[in-house]
């Protein structure tokens, strides 16, 4: 009887902690999903972010996976991740966790997982990115991004933008327009990452160490960047 009992104890502790160890796992496990899109789109240069603009641009966000069936105004549809350049010298930040939420972006609902990636192109840009939440287009100007080996191919308006935006959906790779967003923090997450409920501000401007969970990313930014922004 005795043993049926610790049987059964040891079950409904396992049942209890699986759910939490999975929401444990989802930041981490998106780091991965980041890290494989950028590998994928900056493997093939002639089809991917300009290099000049990725060399130029104070912080990137980079959004996998997400639900295009759930683009409805006031929905979450997305969470993922910011670096900004070290302004100590070359080299990216640790990364703070963002959600996106609400607003459209040009996809029409049904569609498959899409993936986001967002250039900030300037420090006021940058500035409102790391506050707790700001509306794309609304608050920071934002315009498609062009696609190649160079940015010769930039209209006047992504030349002012504050935040170029790509989308990759069923392998193709291309700007996108992103209006009517909000992007935030997300608090739980940077404290599965950290250990404790950091603000994104304080992750990229202050030297906080990446946890190993997020190196690779980090590597990667680094080699397909690695040099300080002119």
């Amino acid at each position: 009887m005795e043993t049926k009992s610790i049987t059964r104890m040891i079950l409904a502790a396992t049942l209890a902690i699986t759910p939490l160890l999975a929401k444990v796992s989802e930041p981490v496990k998106r780091l991965d999903e980041a890290a494989a899109v950028l590998t994928d789109v900056m493997a093939t240069p002639d089809k991917g972010i300009p290099e000049d603009l990725l060399a130029n641009a104070h912080c990137i966000v980079i959004v996998p996976g997400l639900k295009t069936a759930a683009f409805v105004i006031g929905g979450k549809f997305g969470k993922g991740y910011v670096s900004c350049r070290k302004k100590s010298g070359g080299g990216w930040s640790a990364p703070g966790t963002v959600r996106i939420e609400g607003g459209s972006v040009g996809f029409q609902i049904g569609g498959s997982e899409t993936d986001l990636i967002m250039l900030v192109m300037n420090e006021r840009g940058a500035d409102k990115l790391l506050s707790s939440k700001f509306t794309l287009g609304g608050e920071g100007s934002v315009a498609a991004g062009p696609v190649g080996r160079t940015a010769t191919a930039q209209t006047d308006a992504q030349m002012k933008a504050e935040i170029l935006s790509w989308s990759r959906s069923q392998g193709l790779f291309a700007g996108v327009a992103l209006e009517g967003a909000t992007l935030r923090q997300d608090l739980d997450d940077n404290a599965t990452l950290y250990g404790k409920k950091l603000e994104n501000r304080e992750i990229v401007t202050t030297s906080v160490r990446t946890p190993k969970t997020a190196v690779r990313l980090i590597t990667l930014l680094n080699k397909y960047s690695p040099r300080e922004r002119k």
